[in-house]
């Protein structure tokens, strides 16, 4: 990864405008599911302190599903001097609520939710930004859609198979959200590389903003253990630079071949980062390219783990 700097600061700040562009709140934290899989407490002492820390420009929301809201607010109202600690990050208090099988319930769940946290504590606190929910088909979609408050983002996770064009279709319609899932604890649910650059492709035409999930714990494509287990076998992953810069090259007419290519890239020297934006081969983007793409159209992605994405940047001379 070549970064230009200067040795007595390190990262020089133009550069780390280019990055800043990419990175800012892109890791939504999803310690509650697997391989992390922590209890409910331990995730919410995580995200209380990535908030404090010097990363917390790269954190998004925090990821719970809508069956387990009271025992998150129960561990919330644990966490020492809350209110203090609301009030310098209370913009950064953003959930997103994972809706299950029965989507009447788990709405009705969140409402209340809402309803009681606002009588006990500031509103800013804590805030329901966003649902994502699994869909099937296009008529998934569009009745799961019209239950969804309309303030709320919502992200359908769509499966890359034949179906994807109509579901997509039908995110597009109803003005939402979509969602791709990109691995998994077994080598099998990683998907191959041509549907997601697919996905982003028909995301970028239809003007529908998506985020990821699941296996996208390092920054370039590469071969890593599928869970924490130690005797966990290992697989290929996707990289999280190589897919949201993937999108942002998209977005700005890269063909798709290259695009394929471009997730496929596992040498970090490919990468150039500099004052205005960064290269790959003989494609550029600028920062404002990615900045646009990241506010409108790749949203961010789930991880259980914050600080290995950013113990893997650092190692790469990016943080």
């Amino acid at each position: 990864m070549n970064v230009k700097s200067d040795e007595s600061v390190g990262i020089s700040a133009y550069t780390a405008e280019s990055t800043a562009a990419l990175l800012r709140n892109l890791i939504d934290y999803a310690g509650l599911f697997p391989p992390a899989a922590l209890e409910m407490p331990s995730a919410v002492a995580n995200y209380d302190a990535y908030l404090r820390s010097e990363f917390s420009w790269m954190l998004g929301r925090f990821i719970v599903p809508a069956g387990r809201l009271a025992e998150f607010e129960g561990s919330l109202a644990q966490l020492p001097d809350l209110r203090d600690a609301a009030r310098e990050t209370q913009a950064r208090w953003g959930l997103s609520v994972l809706l299950g099988a029965d989507v009447a319930g788990d709405l009705a769940r969140l409402r209340d939710y809402q309803s009681r946290f606002a009588a006990v504590h500031s509103p800013t606190e804590t805030r329901i930004e966003s649902v994502e929910v699994k869909i099937t088909t296009p008529e998934d979609v569009t009745r799961i859609s019209a239950m969804i408050p309309e303030e709320l983002e919502a992200y359908f996770e769509i499966p890359l198979s034949s179906a994807l064009h109509a579901c997509l279709a039908a995110v597009a319609a109803c003005g939402r959200g979509a969602k791709v899932r990109t691995g998994g604890e077994t080598a099998d649910k990683f998907p191959a590389p041509a549907p997601i650059i697919e996905f982003m492709g028909l995301c970028a035409d239809a003007n529908v903003p998506f985020k990821a999930t699941a296996g996208l714990h390092h920054p370039l494509r590469s071969v890593h253990r599928l869970t924490y287990q130690p005797d966990s076998p290992s697989g290929l992953m996707h990289g999280f630079l190589n897919v949201f810069l993937a999108a942002a090259f998209v977005r700005a007419g890269m063909g798709r071949a290259h695009a394929v290519e471009l997730l496929e890239e596992r040498n970090a020297n490919a990468f150039h980062f500099d004052s205005e934006g960064v290269r790959w081969r003989d494609h550029r983007l600028t920062s404002r390219d990615i900045a646009g793409t990241r506010q409108n159209s790749a949203i961010s992605f789930g991880s259980c783990s914050f600080m290995e994405p950013i113990d893997d940047l650092r190692a790469l001379h990016l943080l």
